[in-house]
């Protein structure tokens, strides 16, 4: 009987999640908000559909740590290298910055040394999956922005696994000193055999499991209970043990298979520890913290960034980097939620203080999600407040690699379409300078002996430097819509004479921009950058014939779209 309820409690779960996934799709929020809800709703306090808490408790816990074991595979600490010292810098500032500001601000709420401590770490660290997923989902995971928040994610991971090992040890009985000393040792001891198991002896064995694919998912499996038990009977936690699992299979040729094998087993195990977590909120104790969820939620939403904007702009960051970067990190982590479910269950704070840790992480989720999502718009619109957040002189960030002539053409974005485009003007003789918002391409540019420079166009500088007023054409390969609608803007208040040629994905968009005066809109799904640069060939600055190739186009796409509304 009690096997049945817990399948029918699983049934409704399942198809409760399903439906507020598709719920929080639209609203573009992501799913783990869903899953919260479903909580909420199936809890005592509302519907009291569930009533199987310990069993759904021991699958929450597989996906914790299956989660922190995925976490894990991608913590290779040689990533930190690609972003360097202001991953380091800017992650270590931000996470003791914001500790020590969330420790003041619980203390002047009354809420004492220990829980304010607890909250304080948890408010510092960032979502690596909700971060990730969104840049994954925005294609900028590679942008330079994106490669900082990688980097400064991994130093904040880094810490709280470090932070999950201390709560482990002060959970026990004892001498604090000797506590101290023999986690340390056994912490040394078991690192130092996990490291070199991992370089010499897992390699080999892996090479030899990885032959069959079920065997590979057995063994990613086995491996991270394996030491997430070994962890347990050395008195640390599961889910440290776990983590640590991940890391030393992180540098492994394998660890996008076995992550991709392993994501539909996390997702559905994760799923079902927030929807735990849900269940579990005590409104009771949310309507007595809702002065602290506010003012710790706006210290994430608003804090965090400016002091990561802060910092990056000491190192000499620009203020588009420093902002976009800024963004990605105002928002509470999975882990924050897991290391208070640590310390509850060690005895260390009251369990009514997850529900408020819980409420900051719903509404700071939300809130960065459309940080994120909006960051373009949020940044033009701010953009004349955020010089205090940039030094005076040459950037970091920023590179002049070009000679200083004037050139007939400057193409803006050096993606795979640009770099069609480039090798297509190249081989034409074109005079033309790349702009571009990353420095690894302006550094392979610089050693192909292309003029190019690093450059933004939501920076209005940019447009006197660049001196569009003699420019006979401006090529967009950016793909952000807004962004190609600002250009025109801007460039046809300077030259009206300029040929402005720009990317669209969608019809009704590319039909937009041909209304506000560009020449021409190059779709990839149609057209690939080896074509316009065979129209720029043959038609040269001559605006009257790309404005007949302009008609063309336009009726084309009027024709697509018709079709496609018949389909529809």
């Amino acid at each position: 009987m009690e096997e049945q309820r817990l399948f029918i409690e699983l049934s409704i779960i399942v198809i409760s999640t399903l439906i507020l996934s598709g719920i929080m799709r639209i609203l573009k929020q992501p799913i783990m908000i869903g899953y919260i809800i479903v909580g909420i709703l199936l809890s005592p306090q509302v519907f009291g559909i569930m009533e199987s808490h310990h069993s759904i408790a021991t699958f929450s816990q597989i996906g914790i740590t299956i989660l922190l074991f995925m976490v894990g595979l991608h913590l290779n600490p040689k990533n930190v290298k690609e972003t360097g010292k202001v991953s380091i810098v800017t992650g270590i500032t931000q996470v003791c910055t914001t500790t020590l500001l969330g420790y003041l601000a619980g203390l002047l709420m009354g809420l004492g040394h220990v829980v304010s401590i607890y909250i304080a770490i948890g408010l510092s660290f960032s979502s690596t999956i909700v971060i990730m997923k969104l840049l994954s989902d925005k294609k900028d995971l590679h942008s330079l922005y994106g490669r900082i928040s990688t980097g400064i994610l991994i130093v904040q991971d880094l810490i709280a696994m470090i932070v999950l090992m201390v709560i482990s040890a002060i959970s026990k009985e004892g001498d604090i000193n000797t506590l101290i000393l023999s986690t340390v040792l056994k912490s040394v001891g078991i690192i130092s055999v996990l490291y070199f198991f991992s370089k010499y002896a897992l390699p080999k064995l892996l090479k030899k499991v990885a032959s069959s694919q079920e065997v590979l998912l057995l063994f990613s499996i086995g491996w991270c209970m394996a030491l997430a038990s070994v962890f347990y009977f050395l008195d640390f936690s599961i889910e440290i043990g776990a983590l640590l699992a991940g890391i030393t299979l992180s540098m492994s040729p394998y660890r996008y298979e076995i992550s991709s094998k392993m994501r539909p087993l996390r997702d559905f195990f994760v799923m079902l520890f927030f929807v735990l977590m849900g269940a579990e909120m005590d409104f009771s104790s949310i309507n007595q913290f809702i002065f602290p969820i506010i003012a710790f939620s706006l210290l994430v939403l608003i804090g965090n960034p400016l002091i990561i904007m802060s910092t990056m702009g000491l190192m000499g960051y620009t203020k588009k980097n420093s902002f976009k970067t800024a963004l990605t990190c105002a928002q509470i982590s999975e882990f924050s939620l897991i290391m208070l479910a640590l310390a509850i269950k060690v005895g260390q704070v009251p369990a009514n203080i997850s529900s408020m840790l819980t409420m900051i992480g719903i509404l700071t989720i939300i809130g960065s999600t459309y940080f994120i999502i909006y960051d373009e718009k949020i940044f033009n619109a701010l953009n004349k407040f955020l010089d205090v957040f940039e030094r005076k002189g040459h950037k970091v960030d920023q590179h002049i690699k070009h000679s200083g002539e004037k050139h007939d053409i400057v193409v803006l974005g050096f993606s795979k379409l640009g770099s069609e485009i480039v090798k297509g003007l190249s081989e034409k003789k074109k005079k033309f300078l790349v702009v571009d918002f990353d420095p690894r391409n302006i550094r392979n540019l610089t050693r192909q002996s292309i003029d190019c420079r690093y450059g933004d166009i939501g920076n209005a500088e940019l447009f006197d430097e660049l001196n569009f007023e003699k420019t006979k054409m401006i090529i967009s390969t950016i793909k952000d819509f807004d962004t190609n609608l600002l250009l025109i803007h801007k460039i046809r208040k300077i030259n009206q004479n300029a040929i402005i040629i720009v990317v669209s994905h969608q019809i009704d968009e590319a039909l937009r921009l041909y209304q506000e005066g560009v020449n021409y809109v190059i779709m990839p799904n149609y057209i690939g950058g080896n074509h316009t640069s065979g129209i720029i060939a043959e038609y040269g600055y001559d605006i009257d014939k790309f404005l007949q190739e302009k008609n063309i186009h336009v009726n084309q796409l009027l024709i697509k779209k018709q079709i496609n509304f018949g389909k529809n």
